[in-house]
């Protein structure tokens, strides 16, 4: 089974299951060409300097055109040259004697120093000339590769002002004190050791790893350049799980190699989430400024994106030219709700850090803009045309394509140290029409959240919408009302919802999407979603159920999750997805992606730590599991911000 390479599984992420095409070879071809056109340009050039040299080297019949009084015409241009614009002209005419012996000599010596150049540079021609072909490609690839750095210096972003460094705290160790449950964390690091290290070893650099083929993989939303998007995304990861080597290559690998100056179309989406939001929070936990410095120069690429007449965002732009569009699938040139909606958090702490206005001013326009929008049923449909301003087709989704809108609503709130009132309140009404309109009980008793299409539910659960269990526990307290015992048991239902998914199948992994028609109950019936591509969002909210319930039983789930994983998803090159969850013989889709690294071996570590390892009441988590910590405060010093305490 494949996917189709353009379709986004999510608004969370947009996988492929398919490999892009390399555009390596022809990039190869490429540099032959321009290293043939660069050494006749440096041929072309000797000879012009020769010619040249022949043509302006004075001779004696120059001397003696300049003896019958050409000087009234040379100095002058001369001259003014030195002058400017004023009189250079009027001093010639009025000289005297002693004057024109002196510009004679000026004269002299100009001409001498005429003469010393051009011989120095005929000399120069000659010796090129006498070079190897072999030295003289050496020198060319010397100089390009002088050219290229300046060009990396030119995008080096100011320097940035000081700002008070949040208050960090459990920023790494967690032993979770009983000898079984540090042992099932230790049996996590040493799988990430296992992911990492096989990237290290046959995809450094790529964006992904084909563990199987044992070669480096890309898709169409990291464009067609080598951005390193696994080295990026698993930083934090290896930090928290004190792998500090590893951390170690990474940094040094983004020093030297991450340049965003590339002639690439990217995910606006996916690059915040897993670049900028990957790289701040290295930033916060190691302190190393290379992090801050390479996240604003990412920034300051994505901001054309919003270049629109709405000020909603295009979902891809070009990093070198600035040029953005749409999805061609995405409902008559569409944004999606779930990648627009996805930026808050990020650009909130780039203003923080940068003193730029311009990021919060972004996501605070799309919050505004959507207020004022009309909302059916108080559903936010999923597509928004970001030339009109109007929604597209009514298509209302917890999972896919509208998902993590709802996330960044609630972590506004909470990276604001719940100031963010507006934030909170836009969360509590979204909240609100969901429950009313997509949350149901099936036939059997379990709770899940369908999507909205056209006027009627499809009773329908993606693996993606999972995420919404650990979502309602994390929002639960401030809830308004007396609803925070309600949320966090809506919470364990979808957590024990998705749990049903992994158990009823022969792997124990969830596929998916699942459905709850037919007699058919947490069970996918097509083909096409029967697939495992090694995603995090059932793991996700077994820990923050853990973390607000301590209940035992979701460390249990979770530990069934890794074992199943290790045993069916580990191969010799690292961790590979699954096509068929329901199959004793499974085949492999051959990608180890990004956000396994980053969210699904992160999720299981932190589950089997204590509660001390990145703490929430400090702490949120970005889409992309990256930690940022709590801005107290915060909003009293954003511009423009209207957020009272």
């Amino acid at each position: 089974m494949t996917t189709p390479a353009l379709l986004p599984l999510s608004g969370r992420r947009i996988p492929t299951l398919s490999p892009g095409a390399s555009s390596f070879p022809h990039h190869r071809a490429t540099l032959r060409l321009s290293e043939k056109f660069i050494l006749l340009l440096i041929l072309s050039a000797f000879i012009t300097l020769c010619f040249g040299a022949f043509f302006f080297l004075p001779d004696s019949s120059k001397h003696k055109r300049f003896d019958l009084g050409l000087e009234d015409v040379l100095i002058p241009h001369i001259e003014s040259g030195k002058e400017g614009r004023h009189g250079g002209e009027q001093v010639i005419h009025g000289q005297s004697g002693h004057d024109k012996h002196r510009h004679r000599e000026e004269e002299e010596s100009l001409r001498d120093k005429i003469r010393a150049d051009h011989e120095r540079a005929l000399q120069e021609a000659k010796q090129k000339l006498r070079k190897s072909k072999k030295a003289l490609l050496h020198e060319i690839q010397t100089e390009k590769a002088r050219v290229a750095q300046e060009l990396k210096k030119k995008d080096v972003p100011r320097s940035l002002p000081p700002v008070p460094m949040p208050k960090l705290v459990g920023v790494n160790d967690g032993d979770p004190g009983e000898p079984d449950v540090k042992e099932k964390r230790d049996k996590i690091r040493e799988m990430m050791k296992h992911a990492w290290d096989s990237y290290r070893q046959y995809g450094w650099g790529h964006n992904e790893l084909k563990p199987i083929a044992k070669k480096g993989h890309s898709t169409n939303i990291f464009g067609n350049s080598q951005m390193g998007a696994t080295i990026v995304d698993a930083l934090d990861t290896l930090y928290i799980m004190g792998l500090h080597d590893e951390f170690k290559d990474g940094q040094e690998w983004i020093e030297q190699n991450l340049d965003f100056s590339v002639n690439a179309e990217v995910s606006v989406f996916e690059v915040n989430i897993r670049f900028i939001g990957g790289l701040l929070a290295a930033y916060y936990l190691s302190g190393q400024e290379v992090f801050k410095a390479k996240a604003v120069q990412l920034a300051e690429k994505l901001l054309p994106a919003f270049n629109t007449p709405t000020g909603i965002p295009w979902a891809m732009v070009n990093l070198k030219s600035g040029v953005g569009r749409n999805w061609g699938w995405a409902s008559a040139g569409s944004s999606i709700l779930a990648e627009f909606g996805t930026l808050h958090m990020e650009f909130v702490h780039l203003t923080y850090l940068t003193g730029n206005p311009a990021y919060y001013q972004k996501v605070m326009h799309i919050r505004k803009l959507l207020a004022k929008m009309d909302r059916p049923n108080g559903l936010y449909p999923n597509y928004l045309n970001p030339r009109t301003g109007r929604w597209g087709q009514h298509h209302t989704s917890v999972g896919g394509l509208g998902d993590s809108f709802y996330e960044y609503l609630l972590k506004a709130w909470l990276m604001s140290d719940r100031t963010d009132a507006e934030a909170r309140k836009t969360y509590d009404d979204a909240i609100e029409a969901i429950e009313r309109h997509l949350i149901r009980k099936s036939n059997g008793g379990l709770t899940f959240i369908g999507e909205w299409k056209n006027g009627h539910l499809e009773r329908k659960m993606g693996h993606l919408t999972c995420f919404a269990g650990g979502m309602f526990a994390l929002g639960a307290d401030g809830s308004p009302g007396d609803k925070a015992g309600h949320y966090l048991q809506l919470g364990a239902e979808i957590a024990h919802t998705c749990h049903e998914s992994y158990d009823r199948t022969v792997l124990k992994l969830g596929p998916e999407a699942f459905k709850f028609d037919s007699g058919l109950e947490a069970v996918a019936v097509r083909q096409n979603e029967k697939y495992y591509i090694l995603r995090p969002e059932v793991i996700e909210t077994y820990w923050y159920m853990w973390r607000f319930t301590h209940d035992p039983k979701y460390r249990q789930w979770g530990w069934e999750a890794a074992q199943a994983i290790d045993k069916y998803c580990r191969v010799g090159g690292g961790f590979s997805g699954v096509k068929d969850v329901y199959s004793s013989n499974p085949t492999y889709d051959d990608v180890q992606q990004s956000f396994f690294l980053a969210e699904t071996l992160k999720y299981l570590y932190l589950l089997f730590s204590s509660d001390e390892l990145l703490p929430l009441e400090s702490w949120v988590f970005n889409t992309e599991a990256h930690p940022l910590p709590v801005l107290r405060l915060a909003n009293a010093t954003m511009p423009g911000s209207q957020a009272k305490r």
